[in-house]
């Protein structure tokens, strides 16, 4: 991954944090994984493979800011 999301709060992520596209607002949401890449539910944002891109606008995990729920 490069950067991380939401510059220094990667280190601030829980397991359950979600996280919004700050380019086209798609949410990751951890409990749901991604269907699309076959990324299990459950699976932590910062636990997700390498070429793990945004499934509706291409971007990098590091344009994903973390949500207050």
């Amino acid at each position: 991954m490069t950067g991380s999301p939401g510059g220094d709060a990667r280190d601030r992520l829980d397991d359950d944090t979600r996280l919004e596209c700050r380019i086209c607002w798609y949410v990751y949401d951890p409990a749901e994984g991604d269907p699309q890449e076959q990324i299990e539910p459950g699976t932590p944002f910062l636990k997700l493979p390498e070429h793990w891109r945004c499934p509706q606008c291409d971007s990098a995990p590091d344009v994903f800011i973390p949500m207050d729920d």
